[in-house]
């Protein structure tokens, strides 16, 4: 039996290590119930055994000025000593999800699905196409055309051109087909922030906003709610 039903967590503007810990003891505790689950299964489970379900959680929140690098990153790409993180009143932190150097700051939706896959379906490569395809989907919501650029995760504009540019990034851990860490989408983000990194280590595109697309301020929480129905119906989730 496969559960489909996903808690959703508002977490507001909260501490990038307090956040990693909390996704951390969500992650390991769901990982935790999914081994206890396989070690007392001995016969099919039934249709109403609810006792025998892994939970999913969808997560939203902000952080203060941080940036965090990823396993296969290169701690060069931080253009920052640590007075200059100082400066910018900006924390970093290596980290344990997938990609390189990234920031997350006031004004960036950021979202965590901490998720058994095994609820929905275990491919790791369709699973970030659909946190892609949700978040092309909720920038369509505001008349922009988004993709995806070959070779690299994130959502962008003008991929095939010179003038490609990042709007969303992404980065996952994924254990026993349980996820954490996810996606942060810059809705009114302070770019020049990403001057300080060579961003994903791609030191040749450009990084953008939805505000700056858009040419104006926009609501975080409607581009939050768009978010999360997209993300709900291309994993078929029940949200509550």
């Amino acid at each position: 039996m496969k559960n489909k039903n996903v808690e959703v967590q508002d977490w507001g503007l909260i501490d990038y290590k307090a956040a990693w810990d909390k996704q951390e003891a969500i992650f390991a505790n769901t990982i935790a119930i999914k081994t206890e689950i396989r070690n007392r299964q001995t016969q099919p489970v039934s249709a109403d055994d609810t006792a025998d379900l892994t939970p999913n959680y969808l997560i939203f929140c902000e952080h203060p000025h941080v940036y965090t690098l990823g396993k296969s990153g290169k701690p060069e790409n931080l253009l920052l000593d640590e007075l200059g993180l100082q400066r910018k009143h900006a924390t970093f932190y290596p980290i344990n999800r997938g990609g390189d150097i990234t920031y997350h700051g006031p004004g960036q939706l950021v979202s965590y699905p901490i998720l058994d896959l095994d609820n929905f379906f275990t491919d790791i490569h369709l699973y970030l196409r659909q946190l892609e395809e949700a978040v092309i989907l909720t920038l369509a919501d505001y008349g922009l055309n988004a993709g995806r650029y070959e070779g690299y995760t994130g959502v962008w504009f003008d991929a095939d051109n010179e003038h490609a540019r990042k709007i969303c990034a992404m980065g996952v851990r994924c254990s026993r087909w349980v996820t954490m860490h996810g996606l942060a989408l810059n809705v009114n983000t302070n770019l020049d922030y990403f001057g300080n990194i060579v961003p994903c280590g791609i030191d040749d595109k450009a990084v953008t906003s939805l505000k700056k697309e858009l040419g104006r301020e926009v609501d975080m929480k409607e581009v939050q709610q768009k978010l999360q129905l997209h993300i709900a119906g291309l994993f078929n989730m029940d949200i509550h």
